[in-house]
């Protein structure tokens, strides 16, 4: 996965001590209401969409970066669908991080998706009734954004 110069940089200083990072995750609908995901090359799961905002980026114009990076898909950012925070990712490396993660429900605006960049082994649209097998997390988001109701930023997600 490619890690932000900011990140490394920071490495350089405090070392795999824990650091808490701001992150967004863009859940992206087609026309037809499928879902965008992909299979991720570092741990061969499927999963949502996103990654680290960079310091001075709007998270919303992160999310529209992340997944042009990652799928080759332009997306208009709709709306804010929840904030939560990440359990705790310990690296191969022995770096600790965890994420703060601002999350969006998109629209496909144009593009083809595919793989686009090393962080993907996989892309592809998904109809909600027919996912691949996603976290417990990635699952309570999405049905966060395939309704109307507020963002939600309460107690964990079960």
């Amino acid at each position: 996965m490619a890690t932000p110069d900011f990140v490394r940089e920071l490495r350089t200083q405090v070392g795999s001590q824990l650091l808490f990072l701001p992150g967004v995750t863009a859940l992206v609908f087609d026309d037809r209401g499928r879902l965008l995901l992909n299979r991720r090359s570092d741990t061969g799961n499927w999963a949502v969409l996103g990654g680290i905002v960079e310091p001075g980026e709007q998270p919303a114009d992160a999310a529209a970066r992340e997944v042009l990076e990652e799928t080759g898909v332009r997306v208009a950012v709709e709306r804010l669908v929840a904030v939560l925070t990440s359990e705790e990712v310990n690296y191969p490396n022995g770096d600790l991080a965890q994420f703060l993660s601002v999350v969006f429900r998109c629209r496909a605006v144009s593009g083809e998706a595919r793989v686009a960049d090393d962080e993907s082994l996989e892309v592809g649209w998904f109809a909600l009734d027919a996912l691949p097998k996603l976290s417990e997390r990635s699952l309570a988001v999405i049905a966060c954004a395939a309704g109307d109701g507020p963002a939600w930023f309460r107690a964990p997600l079960s």
